[in-house]
């Protein structure tokens, strides 16, 4: 056993150590960062929120920044995943620079358009809020406003304004329901087909490293990548077991991370409908 001088001595060394290679692990994250041409789009919608804390810790450990897509949906732990519970979680996220989007307030699942000559109603289903699970058929102004809660209570906790833009829960849309998001200033924002990172899928037919290994392997400059703050039905959780390890593989190809403030085919529409 090492005296407690000669242990004091050693951690020290440790301790300098670790700093030192925190500075340069910053300068190369920077230098990377500022000479990317390989962006990528990394988006989370929200889940129970379990994994939430760990998933920020990954993103702040590799100075990545996403886009968030926020419905009050249930959690394991709190009131909501836009309850006060979570609310300094998503401040703290807002302060380190992410984005903000809605996902509907209620989640509420598309399921088709309305009979022939009411294209501007809904058939809906939402998955969270006091109807949940019931079928519903909502207007084109009450689907908007279920668009617009969600926003305005992202700007509420995390003080700053959301995008103008909206992920439909499920990904499921209709040329009609995109007309009538867009008709009220949302853009509807889906994801690239190598960018569905499976965090939804059973783990027992697709474990992690399968899914890290797929992702790693079909990403594409450009991409705009979709996992989730914490999925109820898989049971070896995606995150951050796959995220650390893929951030770091795509890094290492010389990727990047960007929110959808900087997305080529969103810009336009994010300043013309931001004021």
């Amino acid at each position: 056993m090492c005296p407690p001088l000669r242990r004091l001595h050693i951690l020290r060394q440790w301790v300098v150590f670790g700093v030192l290679v925190s500075g340069l692990y910053a300068q190369g994250a920077s230098a990377a960062a500022a000479q990317c041409s390989k962006p990528l789009y990394l988006t989370f919608d929200t889940g129970h929120m379990e994994v939430a804390p760990l998933i920020a810790g990954v993103l702040a450990r590799h100075q990545v920044k996403v886009t968030f897509f926020a419905a009050n949906e249930a959690t394991k732990t709190g009131d909501g995943s836009l309850g006060e519970y979570w609310a300094p979680w998503w401040r703290e996220r807002a302060q380190e620079g992410h984005a903000f989007a809605s996902h509907t307030f209620d989640h509420v699942y598309w399921r088709a358009d309305a009979a022939k000559g009411k294209v501007s109603e809904f058939r809906m289903q939402p998955s969270a809020g006091s109807a949940a699970g019931k079928p519903m058929t909502l207007t084109a102004a009450q689907y908007c406003a279920q668009i617009q809660q969600s926003a305005d209570r992202l700007k509420t906790v995390t003080r700053q304004p959301a995008l103008p833009l909206f992920r439909a829960p499920g990904g499921k849309t209709s040329p009609a329901l995109l007309a009538a998001a867009r008709s009220c200033g949302y853009a509807h924002v889906a994801w690239a087909e190598a960018g569905f990172l499976g965090d939804e899928l059973p783990s027992d037919k697709y474990p992690s490293p399968a899914l890290l290994q797929k992702a790693l392997r079909d990403v594409r400059s450009g991409d705009i990548l979709m996992a989730h703050l914490g999925i109820w039905s898989r049971k070896d959780p995606w995150a951050p077991a796959v995220l650390e390890p893929l951030i770091v593989g795509l890094q290492a190809k010389g990727f990047c991370f960007e929110t959808l403030r900087n997305h080529p085919a969103y810009q336009a529409w994010i300043a013309q409908h931001t004021g």
